[in-house]
């Protein structure tokens, strides 16, 4: 049974959907104003494994990503949401270049690198300029309830109005007071009164009517429309990356919950922060790198994946060169041991023995079962490997299909694509004399063996302590 750690609770609880066999699952998607970084990428994966993960265990799921193209401002991370330029509409001005042009561009490429990094895409990717009036509806209903204030043309969520402000974060009101002073706005009750929407200076791009002022809206109230537009008025699960748990979720739950009546999310899942060689991501340092960098190093986005998988979601991953080199290393490791499982032929005398698939199974589900322990989860497909070898070398592989599929499995649910094909037996017998040749260090042999395989159309890899991978041409 899978427990996930609730970021809401502050610990792991059993999970249980709304309803039986269906699940409701929100991410806060990208804002659509640069290619998204390393770090986007590890956030996007966590919700991609639980959701294979549940999808593997029979549940239907509903999985909504936002595209945020609108009212994203530069200070949210200072302010409340309320403070500086569009994100998107700079960009727009800096390029000469419409905001939807700047838009449009920028999610197809987020939508490119999920599919190179095996992201399953969402079942729907709402953007948040289609949902003017969803949210224009939920801002009126926070007015009429009282939890809303208008003055000037901008609407303010009044957080005084809810008591329970602060309990995913632990900023709650009191704490805040006493903390970093923000900059007054004129129209606000409270420093701490987050924007719902915004009355548009002139010479503002994006801007639409309301019935307080041409304007745009605040940023927290874009995903609660959407998410409850397309899920009901309480998720299952809502997942983002640790930097959006203040102020964005902080704001999305109280606005949701005053303008519905309902719990929210029942359970908040959130991703930690991505450092590269011990130090926080930053383009002025050189160390920010997208998939596009890792592509070039050589790397390819499986070994990304497998690098991110191997650092639970909820520690603090460090990237480093050397340690996406190790992921290539047990990446190329896995497809190896696949083409040999492949490619494999039992004699009659052939057992699988010591540990069989179901023990790996079981260790795979307890480790995914355990907060989605995904790092201990590849050490059992890494186990099963180095086992699987074993026994292939010493003629003793007697179960080869059940043991494919149970890889073929395990790289599904952690969504590993895995290479493999079908070699031509000539190919295999010229591999393993090759192999012998280096392993009598006749390199002039193995280098003709290696060109006779060139020649007929497949490619041999050398792999650490004498393996190989075989891949078509």
């Amino acid at each position: 049974m899978l427990k996930i750690y609730n970021t809401l609770t502050k610990q792991k609880e059993e999970f249980k959907p709304i309803n039986p066999g269906k699940i409701g699952m929100y991410t806060c998607g990208p804002t659509v104003y640069d290619f998204i970084h390393i770090g986007n990428i590890r956030a996007y994966t966590t919700p991609d494994v639980l959701r294979r993960y549940l999808e593997y265990q029979g549940f239907e799921v509903r999985h909504i990503k936002n595209i945020t193209d609108v009212g994203h401002l530069t200070q949210d991370d200072i302010d409340q949401g309320d403070t500086g330029e569009d994100k998107i509409e700079r960009k727009a001005l800096a390029e000469k270049k419409t905001p939807e042009e700047i838009a449009r561009f920028y999610e197809d490429a987020f939508r490119e690198v999920e599919k190179e990094m095996n992201i399953l895409p969402a079942q729907y990717f709402p953007r948040a300029t289609a949902h003017v009036p969803q949210m224009i509806q939920m801002i009126e209903r926070l007015i009429e309830k009282g939890y809303a204030y208008e003055k000037n043309g901008n609407v303010f969520f009044d957080v005084t109005k809810f008591p329970e402000y602060g309990k995913l974060s632990g900023n709650t009101l009191e704490k805040l007071k006493v903390g970093a002073r923000l900059e007054e706005h004129p129209d606000k009750r409270n420093p701490w009164d987050f924007a719902l929407w915004l009355k548009a200076p002139k010479e503002h791009l994006m801007k639409w009517d309301s019935p307080w002022s041409v304007g745009y809206p605040g940023w927290h109230i874009e995903c609660s429309a959407m998410s409850t537009e397309y899920l009901g008025d309480t998720l299952d699960i809502h997942t983002g990356g640790e930097d959006n748990i203040f102020p964005h979720h902080e704001a999305e739950i109280a606005q949701s919950e005053c303008a519905t009546g309902q719990k929210f999310s029942n359970y908040w899942i959130h991703t930690r922060h991505l450092l590269v060689d011990g130090e926080k991501m930053s383009k002025s340092k050189g160390n920010f790198y997208t998939l596009a960098d890792i592509k070039k190093k050589g790397f390819s986005p499986m070994a990304l994946r497998l690098a991110i998988l191997s650092a639970h979601y909820r520690s603090q991953m460090n990237f480093t060169w050397n340690a996406l080199y190790q992921a290539q290393a047990n990446l190329d490791s896995i497809n190896n041991f696949y083409n040999r499982i492949i490619n494999y032929a039992p004699s009659e005398s052939d057992k699988f023995s010591n540990l069989t698939v179901a023990d790996f199974v079981k260790n795979f589900r307890e480790a995914l079962d355990d907060d989605l322990n995904t790092p201990l989860a590849l050490s059992v497909i890494l186990e099963l490997v180095n086992h699987g070898n074993k026994l292939m070398d010493e003629g003793l592989m007697g179960n080869p299909a059940e043991v494919k599929k149970t890889l073929e499995t395990f790289a599904k649910i952690l969504g590993l694509r895995l290479e493999g094909i079908v070699v031509p037996q000539e190919i295999i017998d010229l591999a393993e004399e090759r192999k012998e040749a280096r392993t009598g260090k006749d390199f002039q042999k193995s280098d003709e063996l290696r060109n006779k395989i060139d020649e007929m159309g497949y490619i041999i890899e050398d792999l650490k302590d004498n393996n190989y991978l075989i891949k078509k041409k």
